[in-house]
Order: structure tokens, then sequence, then C-alpha cells
């Protein structure tokens, strides 16, 4: 599927129980009109399930990605996920969520962005 925040990325799930592995790929543009492109990978836990397709979860993760621009680096963070998704009676995911990084960027800085997705994925 394809989350959109502060970006596009490719977005893939697998569950694992009644939680469930988040992957996402992708690039955007910070606000000095940097190229930035990561990947995150989230180990969700499925807090509560609603019983009409509904459920919340939040889960820790990590991140890795790379700027380039007039100064180019690397980052790597920890980061966490909380999130409300509906399942649909079709083989379709849709979900809402806040994502928070907090790390470093090789090149000497702290690196703490936040974003809120919107996800679309097509279920196996």
């Amino acid at each position: 599927g394809v989350r959109i925040g502060n970006g596009g990325e490719v977005s893939y799930q697998h569950t694992l129980g009644n939680n469930f592995l988040e992957v996402d790929g992708g690039i955007a543009l910070n606000r000095d009109a940097e190229l930035n492109v990561g990947a995150t990978g989230i180990y969700n836990f499925m807090i509560a399930e609603f019983g009409n397709g509904f459920g919340f979860y939040a889960g820790p993760g990590a991140s890795v990605g790379m700027g380039v621009g007039e100064i180019s680096y690397f980052t790597l963070s920890a980061a966490g996920m909380i999130g409300i998704e509906y399942n649909f009676d079709i083989p379709l995911n849709l979900s809402l969520d806040f994502r928070q990084n907090v790390g470093i960027g090789f090149g000497g800085s702290l690196w703490a962005p936040s974003s809120i997705g919107l996800s679309v994925r097509y279920r196996f």
C-alpha cells in the first residue's frame, strides 16, 4: 500500500498473531527543500479491537535515512507509532497514525521529525 504523511511512502504490513510488523520506505522534502530518503520498521501491538473492523494499535521501531541537499547526512533513530485502522470486508485496510522519530543526524545534530499519516493497503 501507500502511506501519505511528510511525503510519500510504500507501506507493507505483516500480521504476527494479533500484532503486526509495518515497514515503510519513501521520500520527502524537509522545510529547507532538501530531499530525505528513509525506511522505518515498527512492531505494532494491537491494543484494542472493536469487533466491526476497527483496531487501535501502538508500537516501537527504528528508522534509517539520508538527507541530500547543501549538506548531506545520514540519520538513525528510534521510532514510535500510535494509530487506528479499519479493515473492510473486501481486502482493503485504511489507517490513520502518528509517528515520532528521535535520533541522531550523522553530521552532529539531533533529529526528531514527526508525522501524521494516512495509509491505504491491499490485504492478502
